[in-house]
C-alpha cells in the first residue's frame, strides 16, 4: 500500500515538475494545434493534486489499519481513493477550465 502511495506521489511530481506530459492520456496523440488549445500546466497541476490526494488517503488508511489492527481499513482506503480520485481526475482535467479559446 505504501509503495503504491509513493508511486502516485512520484508520478504526480514527474507529471507536474518533470513535464512528462506524455503520461497524460490523450495528450501525446494531439496535434500541435490541439495542444496549443489546452492549458497543459493547469492539467498537470490537477494530476499532481489528484495523485497526492489519493496517496494521502492510502497512507492514512495504512496507518489507521495498523493502529486499529484491522487490514480491511487499508483495503477500503485504497479502493476509496481510487473510486474518488480517478473520476475527479477525469472530470476535472476534461473541464472547459483548461481549454484555451483562440
Amino acid at each position: 500500500m505504501i509503495a503504491v502511495a509513493i508511486f502516485f506521489i512520484i508520478l504526480g511530481i514527474l507529471i507536474k515538475y518533470g513535464k512528462l506530459y506524455f503520461l497524460m492520456a490523450g495528450y501525446n496523440t494531439m496535434s500541435k494545434e490541439e495542444k496549443a488549445k489546452v492549458d497543459v500546466d493547469g492539467i498537470a497541476t490537477v494530476f499532481r493534486n489528484a495523485m497526492f490526494g489519493m496517496a494521502f488517503i492510502m497512507i492514512i488508511g495504512y496507518f489507521a489499519a495498523t493502529w486499529f489492527e484491522n487490514s480491511e481499513i487499508e483495503t477500503i482506503a485504497f479502493y476509496g481513493a481510487l473510486i474518488v480520485g480517478i473520476p475527479y481526475l477525469l472530470i476535472r482535467s476534461n473541464s472547459k477550465k483548461y481549454k484555451i479559446d483562440k
